[in-house]
Protein backbone atom coordinates (compact mmCIF):
# COMPACT_ATOMS: atom_id res chain seq x y z
CA UNK A 1 0.00 0.00 0.00
CA UNK A 2 1.68 2.86 -1.17
CA UNK A 3 -1.52 5.82 0.28
CA UNK A 4 -2.42 6.50 3.71
CA UNK A 5 -5.60 8.12 4.00
CA UNK A 6 -6.34 9.87 7.23
CA UNK A 7 -9.75 8.99 9.17
CA UNK A 8 -11.01 11.59 11.36
CA UNK A 9 -13.57 11.24 13.70
CA UNK A 10 -16.53 14.10 13.63
CA UNK A 11 -19.03 14.64 16.15
CA UNK A 12 -22.69 14.89 13.82
CA UNK A 13 -23.08 18.95 14.69
CA UNK A 14 -23.07 22.23 12.89
CA UNK A 15 -20.25 23.45 11.77
CA UNK A 16 -17.84 20.31 12.95
CA UNK A 17 -16.68 20.05 9.15
CA UNK A 18 -15.62 23.33 8.63
CA UNK A 19 -13.50 23.09 12.26
CA UNK A 20 -11.85 20.22 10.34
CA UNK A 21 -11.12 21.77 7.13
CA UNK A 22 -9.68 25.29 8.89
CA UNK A 23 -7.50 23.10 10.77
CA UNK A 24 -6.18 21.48 7.64
CA UNK A 25 -6.49 24.87 5.75
CA UNK A 26 -4.00 27.05 8.85
CA UNK A 27 -1.62 24.19 8.52
CA UNK A 28 -1.57 24.73 4.01
CA UNK A 29 -2.50 20.91 3.18
CA UNK A 30 -4.32 20.33 0.13
CA UNK A 31 -6.65 18.02 0.74
CA UNK A 32 -6.67 15.67 -2.56
CA UNK A 33 -9.72 13.38 -2.16
CA UNK A 34 -12.24 13.45 0.60
CA UNK A 35 -15.00 11.25 1.63
CA UNK A 36 -17.60 11.62 4.44
CA UNK A 37 -20.01 8.92 5.91
CA UNK A 38 -22.13 9.75 9.17
CA UNK A 39 -24.34 8.11 11.60
CA UNK A 40 -26.69 9.80 14.03
CA UNK A 41 -23.84 10.70 16.38
CA UNK A 42 -20.98 11.21 14.59
CA UNK A 43 -19.13 10.96 10.91
CA UNK A 44 -15.81 9.92 9.58
CA UNK A 45 -14.13 11.80 6.88
CA UNK A 46 -12.04 9.99 5.20
CA UNK A 47 -8.95 11.79 3.28
CA UNK A 48 -5.95 12.18 1.14
CA UNK A 49 -3.85 14.84 1.58
CA UNK A 50 -0.68 16.11 0.18
CA UNK A 51 1.29 15.76 3.42
CA UNK A 52 -0.56 13.12 5.42
CA UNK A 53 1.50 13.13 8.28
CA UNK A 54 1.68 16.69 8.93
CA UNK A 55 -2.26 16.73 8.28
CA UNK A 56 -2.87 14.69 11.01
CA UNK A 57 -0.73 16.29 13.36
CA UNK A 58 -2.51 19.16 12.69
CA UNK A 59 -5.85 17.79 13.42
CA UNK A 60 -4.57 16.05 16.57
CA UNK A 61 -3.47 19.18 17.51
CA UNK A 62 -6.84 20.98 16.75
CA UNK A 63 -8.46 18.58 19.08
CA UNK A 64 -9.76 15.71 16.49
CA UNK A 65 -9.34 11.78 16.75
CA UNK A 66 -8.45 11.04 13.73
CA UNK A 67 -5.84 7.63 12.37
CA UNK A 68 -4.07 6.77 9.35
CA UNK A 69 -5.09 4.01 6.99
CA UNK A 70 -3.17 2.17 4.15
CA UNK A 71 -5.13 2.66 1.06
CA UNK A 72 -4.64 1.31 -2.93
CA UNK A 73 -4.67 4.46 -5.16
CA UNK A 74 -5.83 3.45 -8.74
CA UNK A 75 -5.68 5.57 -12.20
CA UNK A 76 -8.81 4.40 -14.12
CA UNK A 77 -9.99 5.58 -17.92
CA UNK A 78 -12.65 7.89 -17.08
CA UNK A 79 -14.89 5.77 -19.66
CA UNK A 80 -18.07 4.15 -19.49
CA UNK A 81 -17.07 0.39 -18.04
CA UNK A 82 -13.71 2.37 -16.66
CA UNK A 83 -14.79 1.04 -13.20
CA UNK A 84 -16.40 -1.69 -13.74
CA UNK A 85 -13.15 -3.33 -15.69
CA UNK A 86 -11.07 -2.24 -12.72
CA UNK A 87 -13.86 -4.16 -9.89
CA UNK A 88 -13.88 -7.25 -12.28
CA UNK A 89 -9.91 -7.23 -11.63
CA UNK A 90 -10.65 -7.72 -8.06
CA UNK A 91 -13.33 -9.84 -8.23
CA UNK A 92 -11.41 -12.48 -9.90
CA UNK A 93 -8.70 -12.19 -8.00
CA UNK A 94 -10.96 -12.99 -4.92
CA UNK A 95 -10.05 -9.07 -3.34
CA UNK A 96 -12.98 -8.27 -1.22
CA UNK A 97 -13.94 -3.97 -1.07
CA UNK A 98 -14.32 -2.20 2.08
CA UNK A 99 -14.88 0.59 0.78
CA UNK A 100 -14.33 2.86 -2.13
CA UNK A 101 -14.22 6.84 -3.46
CA UNK A 102 -13.33 8.48 -6.57
CA UNK A 103 -12.08 12.00 -7.17
CA UNK A 104 -10.90 13.90 -10.61
CA UNK A 105 -7.46 16.25 -10.86
CA UNK A 106 -4.74 16.87 -12.20
CA UNK A 107 -4.17 18.01 -16.11
CA UNK A 108 -5.96 14.96 -17.86
CA UNK A 109 -9.41 14.41 -18.78
CA UNK A 110 -8.91 10.99 -20.05
CA UNK A 111 -8.72 9.64 -16.39
CA UNK A 112 -10.36 9.52 -12.94
CA UNK A 113 -8.27 8.25 -9.59
CA UNK A 114 -9.88 5.68 -7.09
CA UNK A 115 -9.22 5.14 -3.30
CA UNK A 116 -10.18 1.05 -2.57
CA UNK A 117 -9.61 0.36 1.03
CA UNK A 118 -9.32 -3.69 0.95
CA UNK A 119 -8.95 -6.18 3.86
CA UNK A 120 -5.57 -6.16 5.83
CA UNK A 121 -4.34 -9.54 4.00
CA UNK A 122 -4.81 -8.63 0.84
CA UNK A 123 -3.19 -4.92 0.72
CA UNK A 124 -0.12 -6.25 -1.28
CA UNK A 125 -1.71 -8.44 -3.79
CA UNK A 126 -3.94 -5.84 -4.61
CA UNK A 127 -1.15 -3.54 -5.97
CA UNK A 128 0.17 -6.58 -7.67
CA UNK A 129 -2.89 -7.37 -9.19
CA UNK A 130 -3.20 -4.01 -10.74
CA UNK A 131 -0.34 -3.47 -11.73
CA UNK A 132 0.00 -6.85 -13.54
CA UNK A 133 -3.31 -5.51 -15.54
CA UNK A 134 -1.57 -2.76 -16.13
CA UNK A 135 -3.12 -0.57 -14.03
CA UNK A 136 -1.31 2.62 -12.45
CA UNK A 137 -0.99 1.93 -9.12
CA UNK A 138 -0.52 5.31 -6.89
CA UNK A 139 2.01 6.38 -4.93
CA UNK A 140 2.20 9.32 -2.51
CA UNK A 141 4.06 11.13 -4.72
CA UNK A 142 1.73 10.38 -7.70
CA UNK A 143 -1.21 12.22 -5.51
CA UNK A 144 0.92 15.51 -4.70
CA UNK A 145 1.16 16.39 -8.28
CA UNK A 146 -1.90 15.70 -9.03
Amino acid sequence: MALKQISVFLENKPGTLSEMTGALAAANIDMRALSLAETKDFGIARLIADDVYKASNALKDAGFVNSLTSVVGAMIPDEPGGLDKLLKIFHEANINLEYMYAFLGGDSVDHAYMIFRVGKEMEKEADAVLAAHGIRVLTQEDVNQI
